[in-house]
């Protein structure tokens, strides 16, 4: 099923002392850029909260936050980090000689620097804390996808409308090109009748610049590879996952051939339709650009 890049999921499990919850948003990237705000005792599962998004992502910037409530009595230890505070240490006694200072270092003033001391939980289960966050992990992202997958739906049938639009356009292109050649035709001949008045007109002559002028003007290969073009998209659309960059592609190739039909156009008809496909291929690359 097609997917936009833009989504939002929200997910909450809890027991009888703990609450987890986590919320996921994304937006258009066009690689899979994974942003994650953890708490520090969810520090550990990062690499596992990322393996769980690349298997259900493919592209988006994704941005997922966490979040624990806990109103369980935990027990804490406080514990110093001896090389932090002779590193202190060392290095107040050498300022103090340097600056010819008194030396007055005592354990309660390095105690006030930071990190000598840290504070810690222990007890922690890291499994019971996993099983948590997987569960609101899951229930966010089941979310999470099933809002892209809604939004995918709408961007698809923007689109394929779209697409219908551009056979019309193409369509009228190719039941209007043969009008011209034979306007031009008899524009031709209405010209040399007003020059050679009541001679004879060599209809050969006229037979050759016709030819020239067609292959002047003609777009026939453009009408084919426009409605192949055409097609690709729509069948795109109807059976891939990840259209996006297949998309982007086509709309390219569109846009090349309304070009090359807009720049050998000698008909305002035939150049508004051209001015109508780029239209709507902007139209479409603008929205493709949020399809995973």
């Amino acid at each position: 099923m097609i997917k936009s890049m833009t989504g939002f999921g929200h997910g909450e499990y809890a027991n009888d002392s703990e609450k987890v919850t986590v919320e996921i948003k994304s937006v258009n990237h066009r690689y899979l850029d994974l942003n994650l705000k953890l708490p520090k005792k969810f520090s550990a599962f990062e690499n596992q909260i990322r393996n769980r998004l690349k298997t259900d992502l493919s592209r988006g910037k994704v941005d997922l936050y966490v979040s624990y409530e806990s109103s369980a009595d935990r027990n804490y230890s406080i514990q110093y980090n001896p090389l932090i505070a002779s590193e202190y240490y060392n290095n107040l006694k050498q300022m103090a000689q340097d600056l010819g200072l008194s030396e007055d270092i005592t354990a309660t003033r390095l105690a006030q620097f930071p990190d000598v001391f840290e504070i810690r939980e222990t007890g922690a289960d890291e499994d019971q804390l996993w099983d948590l966050l997987s569960h609101a992990l899951d229930l966010a992202l089941e979310q999470f996808i099933e809002n892209r997958e809604n939004e995918g739906a709408r961007l698809k049938e923007d689109l394929l409308d779209k697409l219908s639009q551009m056979e019309e356009q193409v369509a009228f292109i190719e039941r209007r090109s043969p009008q011209i050649l034979e306007e031009y035709k008899e524009r031709l001949r209405r010209k040399i009748e007003e020059l050679l008045e009541d001679r004879q007109i060599d209809e050969n002559r006229i037979a050759m610049e016709v030819t020239l002028y067609a292959d002047k003007i003609c777009v026939d290969e453009e009408i084919v590879r426009l409605k192949s073009h055409i097609r690709e998209a729509r069948e795109a659309l109807e059976k891939m996952d990840e259209v996006g960059r297949k998309m982007d592609f086509l709309a390219q190739e569109l846009n090349r051939e309304s070009n090359t039909i807009l720049s050998k156009s000698t008909d305002v008809e035939i150049a508004d339709c051209g001015i109508t496909l780029k239209t709507l291929i902007e139209k479409i690359r603008e929205q493709i650009q949020n399809l995973e």
